[in-house]
């Protein structure tokens, strides 16, 4: 079984705890461990207040989609925005290293924040519309009361 949804968001700060909140509802109505559940919830925050800060404003908004697939999670965040800064031949660079932060910085962590809760992520550019596309797997795990697992 698989459970998939989709969220077309404002790009305003309340949009991301509306996300979050989404996403730990629909991992615990299928049984999701939670502390899996607070690594994905955590590292979706994160994709989501890049996408408020950086995306491009108007209509556009972004778009959230999230997919329980067997026993991993997929999610994706697509802005409008300018994209990551290409690092050459039109590829996307490379999230800033750990220590690229200052210590007492406010930003400049999310992606790396990002790959270090998920298991697979991936930074890239959408080709030809513009904007930013961040996307990520975990893994999961099941409490022993789960509606959903896989085989």
């Amino acid at each position: 079984m698989s459970i998939w949804w989709s969220l077309h968001l404002r790009r305003e700060a309340a949009t991301v705890p509306l996300a979050r909140r989404m996403l730990l509802g629909a991992m615990d109505s299928a049984g999701v461990d939670p502390e899996i559940s607070y690594d994905l919830a955590v590292a979706l925050s994160e994709a989501c207040a890049n996408a408020v800060e950086h995306g491009s404003g108007g209509a556009d908004g972004y778009r959230v989609t999230a997919c329980i697939d067997g026993d991993t999670c997929h999610i994706e965040v697509t802005d409008g925005g300018p994209g990551f800064p290409a690092a050459s031949a039109g590829r996307p660079a490379a999230p800033p290293p750990p220590g690229a932060a200052a210590a007492d910085a406010e930003d400049g962590r999310g992606m790396y924040l990002i790959e270090t809760l998920a298991d697979h992520v991936r930074f890239a550019n959408r080709p030809q519309q513009g904007g930013a596309v961040v996307s990520f797997d975990k893994i999961l795990k099941w409490r022993d009361d789960a509606l959903v697992r896989a085989g």
